[in-house]
């Protein structure tokens, strides 16, 4: 199975969440990130009672502006 993942620094870490299912983690580093990542998914998939995978075909990043109310 190949999932998509995404990686961002948010102030000193660095976040890691996969697309194709709610699972996130972070590090202080962008590999650690990846890695915690790849950890929370085997744990998650390990659950024999989880949905099936959403199927991403591509991921854009889209820059939005909004207005605090």
């Amino acid at each position: 199975m190949t999932l998509k993942n995404i990686v961002w620094k948010e102030g000193k870490y660095f976040v890691a969440q996969c697309l194709n299912v709610e699972v996130s983690s972070f590090g202080k580093t962008k590999n650690e990130a990846l890695k915690n990542l790849d950890e929370a998914l085997e744990l998650y998939f390990e659950d024999g009672n989880v949905k099936k995978p959403l199927k991403v075909l591509q991921a854009e990043v889209v820059s939005m502006r909004v207005k605090y109310a």
